[in-house]
């Protein structure tokens, strides 16, 4: 039997589909790959793949995620260094996005914050493997560098 490869895309339900658009393409510096008139728009970060995000509008009305309820907690985007973890969270302050969380996982730091329905997002930066514990648990301990470094906040 064989796996699975990967993650491929998720879907959003979105309130306003042109706020939503133009947060993950304004704030994450996604591309819009495709659009179904004013119901669904289809995003992408990486190259050669047709879309990451799916934003599925609902309107106005549609109530807000539910953290009490069974679902998705949150989606995570990943950076290629330390350096542009740092470069994000300075561009999320410029932008007025309000983080709501960092988190430190040991191997991986992360910075939280919503989009503009209250879907959660994480954007993280992972040490590479050859720097992974060898001993104990994987996400145990504690990110072995400073970030954000020069704000005052700590891990």
């Amino acid at each position: 039997m064989s796996g699975v490869k990967g993650l491929g895309h998720v879907v959003l339900r979105v309130r306003d589909l042109e706020r939503a658009e133009s947060f993950y393409r304004d704030v994450l510096g996604m591309r819009v790959t495709a659009r179904l008139g004013n119901r669904m728009s289809f995003l992408a970060a990486r190259e050669g793949v047709s879309h990451e995000v799916a934003l599925l509008a609902l309107g106005p009305q549609a109530p807000g995620p539910d953290p009490r309820r069974v679902g998705l907690y949150h989606i995570a985007f990943q950076v290629d260094s330390l350096d542009e973890l740092e470069s994000f969270y300075a561009r999320l302050q410029e932008l007025g996005v309000p983080v709501v969380g960092i988190g430190d996982h040991g191997i991986s730091v992360g910075v939280y914050f919503l989009d503009p329905d209250g879907n959660e997002i994480e954007v993280f930066y992972e040490l590479p493997p050859e720097e992974w514990p060898r001993e104990g648990p994987l996400f145990a301990g504690k990110f072995p560098y400073p970030f954000p470094r020069g704000t005052g906040l700590q891990v």
